[in-house]
């Protein structure tokens, strides 16, 4: 478990709009929302969300991910005063204004991690290739001094990474906040849910087990409820993380406590050193988890189901592009349920 690619992008919608005390309310509210769906037994309902829905919104949260990266990657500079987008389409019209600016180094070092997360899986899966490409591009980008005469930008230009345990501590919490971040809590609980309970299938596919959906939805509730407190974002289970810890030998819920403990042990005695990654390799890497999240080849085979399908797709993946995942998961559910209602009405006869 722990933060997701899709839970990102509202994350980064919330901060944005209310800052970081706006976020912790929502992720606590969200925690609080996951705990009531396990207890309420909502588990085996939040199994029919329609499938339509979840893939428009996963491919519309790749190409989102893939999106912002794109500046990073190419090492673009934006005239002073001018802000990244939130917005596609104001990215897109920002990246075409900024191609003079793409920095041949930077773009060098990310077709390097790109090619490493690519090809690196051909010689062993055992260590993960975005691994290999942060340490081989990190140690490139200082011997060279890529970073210092070269205007590669690395984590540390942007961000400190703390290397001290987080005091925990009660975030700044108000009635008239917890309003204003209701509906943003309300798609990171529903998001949590069905991302938990998609990885919870996936593992049971491959370990012959079966999980308890309801339990799940307790302990990620948990987990949300407490992740603001050490000044953490929401977290859930992570298809991903599961399905990488199975092929690795991961049987029980002790692999998710070891990998928990290895990340903060890692944030802990290797914090500076992360401070140094290149942003361009890090822009790789998530092109690379946009593109395995994507599922463009079930997105393409949709398109042979039944126009009511193809329509609630499309919508989805639009919304969730063009205007915003909440928007996009709200009218994606309510869409699929009219269709739903129509289509029942067509076959059922009322005597």
């Amino acid at each position: 478990g722990g933060p997701t690619g899709a839970s990102i992008v509202i994350v980064f919608g919330i901060v944005s709009k209310y800052g970081y005390d706006g976020l912790a309310t929502a992720t606590l509210m969200a925690g609080v929302m996951l705990i009531i769906f396990g207890l309420a037994k909502f588990g085996s309902i939040i199994k029919f969300i329609p499938f339509p829905v979840t893939v428009g919104f996963t491919a519309g949260i790749a190409i989102i991910i893939a999106l912002g990266q794109v500046p990073h990657f190419l090492g673009l500079t934006f005239p002073d005063g001018v802000k990244d987008p939130a917005d596609a389409v104001g990215k897109i019209k920002l990246y075409v204004e900024s191609l003079s600016s793409i920095n041949p180094y930077a773009l060098g070092i990310g077709l390097i991690a790109l090619l490493i997360c690519i090809l690196w899986p051909k010689i062993t899966t055992k260590i993960p290739g975005s691994l290999v490409a942060i340490i081989a591009t990190t140690a490139l980008v200082k011997i060279l001094g890529l970073d210092e005469n070269y205007g590669v930008v690395t984590i540390g230009a942007k961000n400190h990474i703390p290397s001290g345990f987080p005091v925990p501590a009660l975030p700044n919490i108000s009635f008239e906040m917890m309003q204003k971040v209701f509906q943003p809590a309300l798609t990171i609980a529903l998001l949590g849910a069905i991302e938990s309970l998609l990885s919870a299938v996936v593992a049971d596919g491959m370990t012959g087990t079966k999980h308890r959906s309801n339990t799940e939805l307790v302990g990620q509730g948990i987990a949300n409820i407490f992740s603001p407190i050490f000044g953490g974002i929401p977290a859930t289970g992570a298809i991903a993380r599961t399905a990488t810890g199975i092929r690795n030998g991961a049987r029980t819920p002790v692999a998710g406590i070891v990998h928990a403990v290895t990340l903060l042990l890692i944030m802990l005695l290797f914090g500076k050193y992360a401070e140094m990654i290149p942003m361009a390799a890090l822009a790789a890497i998530l092109f690379q988890v946009a593109y395995n999240m994507s599922g463009y080849r079930m997105f393409i085979k949709l398109f042979r189901a039944p126009k009511s399908d193809v329509t609630v797709l499309l919508v989805t993946f639009f919304l969730t592009v063009l205007i915003d995942l909440t928007a996009a998961i709200e009218v994606g559910v309510l869409l699929a349920s009219l269709l739903f209602i129509r289509r029942m009405a067509e076959v059922a006869e009322v005597g």
